[in-house]
């Protein structure tokens, strides 16, 4: 009698998550995204408008500037915001005032561009809070020493503006100069944070430790407001630089329009990254340190896998029942009916003198069975190795045939 084969149609998987178990597995992790975003917008609407960054003359929170800026423009003074290297140096002239907000933040070309466009320009420099990476450049043979405390001083020099305003909330960095004619005032540890330097041409560079004097907060402290009028007010235009990293020349590709490429060639190059703020670049990093950090966790293995002694007896009932309530909740039939076929082959072999290494083979297992018996509903080849049923009933129907199966061969 001639074995039927085996039908070679893979079983249809019935484990795939429903998207209602991908929505309970995900939701969590879309909230948080969603949270994220929200916060995200909601902290950049609250530092946009009127609120900029620290010492700017158009913010009015406690360290922004917006208050002496307003009293210079009723002084009659007008105040121009540059931002880029360019935009400063090229307002600079004997009848304005330039100030620096952060000239350490200026890279040594940028500093050298600046100390070269104000050197003879015959006007007034106010270096805010120079340390050692900008003051050499900038005010040459002037050094400057670790930073003291801010607090009101007395100014105890010549200086007019000096000591017009009197006390003043002084302080931070300290300045030493040799061979120059210059005004010290407000000293703190015997040096000055208040350095006037002379230059050529009637013009002078003013250093000054500490920029607290000129923040909202502090303005109508001591004599801070008059302090302020007197050094930014000298002259009827005032260039308010606030140096920042996104300025094209920190990175070599402005201020360069006199080439061959014209002066817009070096942006034109720009890629998209170049675009991207560094501190982002970094914090996509980190983020994907955490990731992979996260994944080794998860995924960690501190062994292979060993049987424990259950600390109570189940019933093997009591494990099928659990097991089969398992499979029913992820609708996992394919894997059920392959369980039930294969304990039915794994019983019934013996019975058919089958090997139990052959008792899952078609080629071997189907010809003993089909010797013993000579017909059974479904058929042999579907009952034993057939396919995944498509619903419960087929589930419970072809559990029926392997019992029938399994008694038939018990009782040949």
């Amino acid at each position: 009698m001639t074995a039927p084969t085996a039908t070679s149609t893979a079983p249809a998987t019935s484990v795939s998550p429903t998207p209602r178990q991908v929505w309970t597995r995900t939701r969590g992790l879309v909230l948080a995204l969603l949270l994220l975003i929200a916060a995200g917008i909601v902290l950049a609407t609250a530092h946009s408008g009127a609120q900029h960054g620290r010492l700017d003359p158009r913010s009015a929170d406690q360290h922004g500037s917006r208050a002496v800026a307003e009293l210079l423009k009723d002084r009659g003074v007008s105040i121009r915001v540059a931002t880029t290297l360019e935009e400063a140096t090229t307002a600079v002239g004997p009848d304005t005032t330039l100030l620096v907000t952060a000239p350490d933040l200026l890279t040594p070309r940028q500093q050298r561009e600046l100390r070269a466009a104000t050197a003879d320009s015959a006007g007034r420099t106010v270096l805010l809070a120079a340390g050692p990476p900008s003051v050499d450049t900038l005010a040459p043979g002037v050094r400057t020493t670790s930073t003291g405390p801010v607090a009101p001083r007395a100014p105890q020099c010549l200086l007019p503006a000096a000591h017009s305003a009197g006390n003043a909330d002084m302080g931070g960095f300290r300045y030493t100069a040799d061979g120059l004619e210059t005004l010290a005032c407000y000293p703190s540890g015997g040096l000055p944070t208040l350095l006037v330097v002379q230059e050529q041409a009637s013009g002078d560079t003013a250093l000054l430790g500490s920029a607290d004097f000129l923040y909202n907060s502090r303005l109508d402290s001591q004599g801070n407001a008059s302090l302020a009028l007197q050094l930014l007010g000298s002259r009827p235009h005032l260039v308010w630089y606030l140096p920042s990293l996104a300025d094209p020349s920190a990175t070599g590709n402005g201020g360069d329009s006199d080439d061959s490429t014209g002066g817009e060639g070096a942006d034109n190059d720009r890629s998209f990254a170049d675009l991207i703020p560094s501190a982002w670049l970094w914090g996509t990093l980190q983020l994907a340190v955490a990731a992979v950090l996260a994944a080794i966790w998860r995924a960690r293995r501190l062994g292979p896998l060993v049987t424990e002694r259950l600390p109570v007896a189940i019933r093997a009932s009591e494990s099928t029942e659990g097991r089969a309530r398992l499979y029913r909740k992820a609708n996992a039939r394919d894997r059920a009916a392959s369980s039930l076929r294969s304990a039915t082959r794994t019983r019934i072999a013996p019975l058919l003198g089958v090997s139990p290494r052959n008792a899952h083979s078609p080629a071997v297992l189907l010809p003993a069975v089909s010797a013993r018996l000579s017909t059974i509903e479904g058929g042999l080849d579907t009952v034993l190795f057939g396919t995944a049923p498509a619903d419960d009933a087929a589930l419970v129907r072809l559990s029926d045939q392997l019992d029938t199966l399994e008694r038939e061969v018990r009782s040949s």
